[in-house]
């Protein structure tokens, strides 16, 4: 088919020009007297995104999955209890981590649609008297139902139980697009994933923790090798790693960075709340309803409900074979239920009417009862009242 695929999925996502430009580059020795000028300031410099002063960022050749490992073997103990809401398939897949790795895991089931209540987080801590509860693990974003939780308001909640606990949040498809910060809410550890907001293929946990996760390094009982962390700051604090870096990987976050910090963090948050808004505009119109429930919409990721006569497979099939088109499927739970328009990282509006534009058709062949044009439409007239 003539053309390039169209990536609108939540991640992986489009790796700008400027950044695989940037990974282009032959071997280097990573123990060379210039690895550290390369290194060095990539983590200080991540620091500005995970918006913390005090933490300490790290950068693990592996996957946001493997963040989630690092933040759990690092700090914890075997048998430890951790607390986590379910409401959706990543913070499924977090729970079922963490019950693998033998901790003691109370998870209460929220439904698919919402995010972390935080009037109940509060309660069960309060009734945590001895403080058994060592973590709170927080999935920001739910990329499987497009829901946002507030982290702030996680924050507020256990600091109102007067409750010890770290703050673990899973900001693998917030961090970099979302507004997120790290010291104001007092998260100990942050996870992330190179194929997100920060635009570069898969193959880098991109973390950062806090002081107070860094002590409990210290006493943490868990067996860990490739994943220690107290192996990679020893190493990082003179600018090398404990083993071979992705050298590639590391110029692309490096040229990322460039871009984001350009761009200003504070206009990257405000462009993914555009670029939601118009999508949601478009779904809206088109009559169709979102699996996130109101105020728990995200803006990194719209999951759409299809009427119960219809199955998102087939629009998300159609999208693909004939307009080459990649759209997120349902997981799990709303597995052809939904179907998901990914709008984060290399985005900008047209990008999104071309997605919007795309669905339009895929709808139209299936039969949805929609007008066409419509969504397209909606998101126009946003997209032209607020554009800069």
């Amino acid at each position: 088919m003539a053309g390039r695929n169209h990536l609108f999925i939540p991640g992986p996502t489009n790796t700008p020009h400027e950044v695989l430009s940037a990974m282009h580059v032959p071997m280097e020795d990573h123990r060379s007297p210039d690895f550290p000028k390369l290194l060095k300031p990539v983590l200080e410099d991540l620091k500005k995104v995970f918006r913390t002063e005090t933490g300490q960022a790290f950068i693990f050749p592996a996957t946001g999955t493997a963040g989630w490992e690092i933040a759990l073997t690092n700090t914890l103990s075997p048998g430890d209890k951790v607390l986590i809401y379910r409401f959706g398939q990543f913070s499924h897949l977090w729970m079922d981590m963490a019950k693998r790795l033998g901790l003691d895991v109370e998870f209460h089931e929220v439904e698919w649609g919402k995010g972390i209540p935080l009037d109940a987080l509060e309660t069960r801590l309060k009734e945590d008297g001895n403080h058994e509860i060592k973590a709170v693990l927080a999935t920001h974003n739910e990329t499987a139902t497009g829901v946002t939780s507030d982290i702030a308001g996680v924050r507020k909640a256990m600091d109102a139980a007067n409750h010890p606990a770290l703050l673990f949040v899973d900001g693998v498809s917030s961090i970099a697009s979302l507004d997120f910060r790290m010291d104001d809410w007092g998260v100990d550890g942050a996870i992330s994933g190179s194929q997100k907001g920060f635009m570069l293929p898969a193959g880098l946990a991109i973390v950062a923790f806090s002081q107070t996760a860094l002590k409990a390094t210290e006493t943490a009982k868990f067996p860990r090798c490739f994943l220690d962390l107290r192996d990679m700051a020893n190493a990082n604090k003179d600018g090398y790693t404990p083993y071979t870096p992705s050298t590639p990987m590391i110029h692309g976050l490096r040229k990322a960075l460039d871009l984001l910090l350009e761009e200003g963090m504070e206009n990257v948050y405000a462009r993914h709340a555009r670029l939601a808004e118009g999508t949601r505009r478009a779904v809206a119109a088109w009559g169709l309803k979102l699996c996130a429930h109101p105020g728990f919409e995200s803006n990194t990721v719209t999951a759409v409900v299809v009427p119960e006569d219809k199955d998102a497979r087939d629009v998300i099939g159609t999208a693909y074979n004939k307009y080459n088109i990649s759209l997120g499927a349902g997981l799990t739970e709303v597995a052809g239920k939904v179907f998901r328009i990914g709008h984060i990282g290399d985005m900008n509006d047209v990008s999104m009417l071309g997605a919007i534009a795309g669905v339009e058709m895929a709808m139209l062949d299936n039969g949805f009862a929609i007008v066409p044009g419509s969504g397209v439409a909606a998101a126009i007239e946003y997209y032209r009242s607020t554009a800069a």
